[in-house]
């Protein structure tokens, strides 16, 4: 098996004199300068022989692509003459080598990591049409990274019992890409520093030309003291808020209660079919659990003056009325009451509603990183360690999606290019792995070239290869 990502690598390092090679995990196009970036931002060895720091990122990024799980993983790469070939590399660095570059990185040198792999990023975002810079939404949450390790600097315990680091990610919900990830003590809240690293994704998708900026986060990202600053630059936000007693009073105060309408996401065009058995909640009533049964949601708003802000907003509120049940028995009907408070005045309720509920889909991110490329893992033995391993290995999942936002789209073919784009987007990293990088392949060496003959065939194989001729050309 070989991964075509380093057929792309070759083949540009083989065309180049020097080290204006670009590298990427799954066809990539040259002009991001990924290498050169992570080079000129990235400064933690002292006598570069024979690897550069890029080097060192891109063996852990590899190691996530190919498979491995672990650190120790890479000692399966460093022993395959078949990846070596492929990668152009006489050797790459060692597990132990990999752990000791990780416990190099200072604070400073893993925001100068970051901003590199931003620096290439925004190579990628410039090259898209114009309709894609018309609202940047920019997600957060903070996810529990647990170990067993007992000697982890920097580890704490949790509000729930569990031991280790609590790392924030910033993502762009619109291609769900990590922008910035800040590893934390276990005992950190949600929000520790949030304000800061969203302050610098606003900087960065204005930078890259996005027309508008969206932020978005649960009741732990309300940061009232930064609403007014973030009104006064442009900024909007849609935020979930404590349903607190004198929000819920205000809430039962409103008397324009209508009706929540919630739109499919999407409309299908296949006939409905018949809705199967539900065995859980038969199971439930049978055995008489306590049930709660949504029977309705209404939806209102009214404005809101935070204490620490000099200005009020408009806070969405959606009434659901619940039904409590045990058996077939209904015990009484309850009224819960969620908040969003929301500085854009232009989206009707039921948007505010809906991009408070899209938010949700960066736990889908978050699952990917910890499974899929498993990221969010914590192999090293301090905060700093593992934080710099944190952003390495995310890199394979930023360059999957870059992958997908640089296939080309035909005018003739516009409706499909664009749809397939859109799943590749959305694509699962362990499906992304098994159509595009584990591909069974003979490495034939000839002359000055090396020739990749392709043994299988896949339904994505017209994809790969569209990608691969528009970055020949």
């Amino acid at each position: 098996m070989i991964t075509f990502i380093l057929q792309l690598w070759n083949y540009i390092k083989h065309g180049c004199s020097n080290r204006e090679f670009f590298a990427t995990m799954g066809l990539t196009v040259r002009q991001t300068g990924l290498i050169d970036a992570i080079d000129e931002s990235v400064e933690v060895l002292k006598v570069h022989s024979p690897y550069h720091e890029s080097d060192h990122v891109l063996n852990i990024a590899y190691n996530g692509l190919c498979g491995g799980i672990t650190l120790d993983d890479i000692e399966l790469r460093r022993n395959d003459s078949t990846y070596l070939d492929a990668l152009g590399a006489e050797s790459i660095p060692d597990p132990t080598t990999a752990g000791d570059f990780c416990r190099r990185f200072e604070e400073s040198d893993i925001e100068a990591l970051m901003n590199g792999i931003n620096t290439a990023r925004l190579k990628v975002w410039r090259q898209q049409p114009l309709e894609f810079f018309e609202r940047a939404c920019i997600d957060a949450d903070g996810t529990m990274v647990g170990t067993l390790g007992e000697c982890k600097q920097g580890m704490d315990i949790s509000y729930n019992g569990v031991w280790g680091y609590h790392p924030l990610l910033i993502s762009l919900a619109n291609t769900k890409e990590p922008l910035f990830i800040v590893n934390r003590s276990g005992n950190r809240p949600s929000h520790d520093g949030a304000p800061e690293y969203f302050d610098r994704a606003v900087e960065l998708c204005r930078e890259a030309g996005f027309r508008d900026v969206l932020l978005r986060g649960d009741t732990d990202f309300s940061l009232t003291r930064n609403f007014d600053r973030w009104d006064d630059d442009g900024i909007k936000f849609v935020f979930g808020f404590d349903a607190k007693k004198n929000m819920i009073a205000r809430a039962e105060g409103v008397e324009e209660y209508r009706d929540l309408e919630r739109h499919a996401a999407r409309v299908l065009k296949t006939q409905s079919r018949e809705r199967p058995m539900n065995v859980k909640e038969q199971i439930v009533v049978e055995r008489e659990f306590k049930n709660l049964r949504l029977k309705s949601e209404e939806v209102a708003e009214f404005e809101y003056k935070p204490t620490k802000c000099k200005r009020s907003y408009r806070v969405v509120v959606v009434a659901k009325n619940i039904s409590v049940e045990m058996g077939e028995h209904v015990l009484f009907d309850e009224i819960r009451y969620f908040f969003y408070i929301t500085n854009d005045r232009l989206m009707t309720v039921e948007e505010v509603v809906r991009q408070a509920g899209q938010r949700c889909n960066q736990e889908n991110l978050i699952a990917q990183l910890k499974s899929g490329v498993r990221a969010l893992h914590a192999p090293v033995n301090t905060l700093n360690a593992n934080w710099a391993y944190m952003v390495m290995a995310s890199l394979a999942w930023s360059v999957k999606v870059w992958m997908a936002l640089l296939l080309p789209v035909m005018p003739r073919w516009q409706e499909k290019h664009e749809k397939e784009r859109e799943v590749l987007l959305k694509m699962e990293f362990r499906k992304f792995s098994n159509i595009f990088i584990m591909i069974p392949c003979q490495i034939v060496k000839t002359g000055r070239r090396i020739v990749y003959r392709l043994l299988s065939w896949n339904p994505w194989q017209h994809i790969f290869f569209r990608l691969w001729y528009a970055l020949r050309l």
